[in-house]
């Protein structure tokens, strides 16, 4: 139920400001018109966000070629997009679709022994693994907020000014995923 109201919570307070979204639609229509400058600056604005929204959901050793088939689908979609001003929601939601399919079309893997160890692995990167997977476990609403603060290293500011999410609900997306994050590791 609590999954549910931040759920609810998060799409409430979804919100781009004015300058964002006009920075965006100007950018859009340039690509749109033929400038790959107009859409290479849409991929810098935006790369770091959608990283952090398939980390949450993906494997990593998977993301970096799923950030580009999502941005791949965004250039030759781009048509379709009905409000420019809208960029940053409908890239996110490519993102959020091309986890789901990876998903559906994975492969299903077999788990190795925990006590195999790679020559490279150190514990410190074992640890930071380890803590990605509970982060992944945790609520979506927690899960993306938390990936692109801790994992992508977004300020609270940065991350609401690219998900179009209030500051006040990123610092208290931030502040409830950080809680369930240090219980989670407790237990």
């Amino acid at each position: 139920m609590e999954e549910r109201a931040s759920l609810d919570t998060l799409v409430a307070l979804t919100m781009f400001s004015a300058g964002h979204a006009s920075e965006d639609a100007h950018l859009v229509r340039a690509a749109r018109a033929g400038d790959q400058r107009a859409f290479e600056a849409l991929y810098e604005r935006y790369a770091r966000v959608i990283h952090g929204v398939l980390l949450a959901r993906a494997p990593r050793a998977d993301v970096e070629d799923l950030v580009q088939d999502v941005f791949l689908s965004a250039w030759n979609r781009l048509d379709s997009l009905r409000d420019p001003a809208a960029f940053g929601g409908w890239l996110s939601m490519i993102a959020r679709n091309r986890a789901t399919d990876f998903h559906r079309q994975a492969i299903e893997a077999v788990e190795l022994p925990e006590n195999l160890s790679a020559p490279e692995a150190s514990s410190s990167r074992a640890e930071a693994l380890a803590v990605l997977e509970v982060i992944r476990a945790l609520p979506a609403a927690y899960r993306e907020t938390l990936v692109l603060r801790l994992v992508e290293g977004l300020t609270g500011p940065e991350i609401a000014e690219r998900t179009g999410l209030t500051p006040a609900s990123v610092r208290v997306n931030l502040h409830r995923g950080m809680a369930l994050l240090r219980a989670k590791l407790q237990q």
